[in-house]
């Protein structure tokens, strides 16, 4: 080992003395090892990074929405104007119109006449909901059944109730349920020989109903939903007439409220109760809960009105 060291300075001794002298550096052979003169710069060597580590990445800092002030404005931001001069003009240029609830029932009866289409066309509400709570919290979806003032529906719904009790079962009967059983109507129903609209049950038949869960799915009787109760005859007429609706992609309801031939006070009316109802989900003391809606017949424009007009105005602290 020492004479390897040696006989390595001897070599690097040897290259100085010529590049001192004037002479190039030479390469010089030895038995055991031979070192060549660099004349370039070495490599940096790369690194790799090892698999498993995580790379410490800065925060993302998320931008908050942009709010544009347009009260103090000559015009909208980005609009040509606050109302076009003719009757005439590109919608885009414009703000959206914002109608009254009587104005926006008015313009779909006379769109019907115009257009000269079926006059009992179904009438549809759109709503988008505020489902935002403190501490990053939501609103869960839901579902509700309400008892409209005005149905528009002719027939009515069908109703299957499970109940084991005789006499629930005479007032089930009574009450105008389509089918009454205990657990001999499970494998009917898995068969489809059995199909309804709604299931309610009495509490003590829900044990045995577990085989149907996968298959009625929503439609399984549940607490929450007002179909598992005792009181089999309000269920009845809950279920029997009432018009269910449900929160759709997270945040949306969407969901026929009447028919284009009813008065216009019936369409309010019934209007006003799906928005009662809605709004009676959202917590106390927070705020608004109906962000935008929108008014429509089967074959008319979408009217986008003012929800506030139907629903009770907000005590002032």
């Amino acid at each position: 080992m020492a004479t390897c060291a040696l006989t390595v300075w001897k070599v690097v001794a040897g290259c100085r003395r010529q590049l001192l002298s004037g002479g190039a550096p030479t390469y010089t052979a030895f038995p055991s090892c031979s070192i060549p003169a660099r004349t370039f710069a070495a490599a940096a060597a790369i690194k790799t990074r090892k698999r498993g580590k995580k790379e410490d990445k800065e925060p993302e800092v998320k931008k908050e929405p942009r709010v544009i002030d347009d009260k103090d404005r000559h015009k909208p931001f980005g609009k040509t104007a606050w109302a076009p001069v003719d009757d005439v003009y590109i919608l885009r240029y414009y703000p959206r119109t914002v109608y009254s609830v009587a104005d926006a029932v008015d313009l779909l009866k006379s769109y019907q006449v115009l257009d000269f289409t079926a006059h009992n066309q179904p009438v549809y509400v759109d709503l988008k909901l505020d489902m935002k709570l403190e501490k990053k919290k939501k609103v869960d979806p839901f579902v509700s059944t309400v008892h409209l003032p005005h149905p528009f529906k002719t027939e009515m719904n069908k109703v299957v109730v499970f109940t084991e009790d005789v006499n629930q079962a005479n007032v089930a009967k009574e009450g105008g349920a389509s089918f009454v059983g205990g657990a001999e109507l499970i494998q009917p129903i898995l068969d489809d020989e059995i199909v309804a609209d709604f299931y309610v049950s009495v509490p003590e038949m829900l044990a045995k109903l577990t085989p149907l869960k996968n298959k009625l799915r929503k439609k399984f009787p549940k607490s929450n939903r007002g179909s598992v109760g005792i009181n089999v005859p309000k269920m009845l007429e809950l279920f029997k007439t009432g018009h269910e609706y449900a929160v759709e992609s997270e945040c949306y309801v969407r969901t026929q409220i009447a028919t284009l031939d009813l008065p216009k006070e019936h369409i309010l009316a019934n209007l006003q109760t799906i928005l009662m109802d809605v709004c009676s989900h959202r917590p106390a003391n927070m705020g608004p809960f109906v962000k935008r809606a929108i008014i429509t017949s089967h074959t008319s424009e979408a009217l986008w009105f003012n929800s506030d007009d139907l629903l009770p105005k907000l005590a002032e602290e």
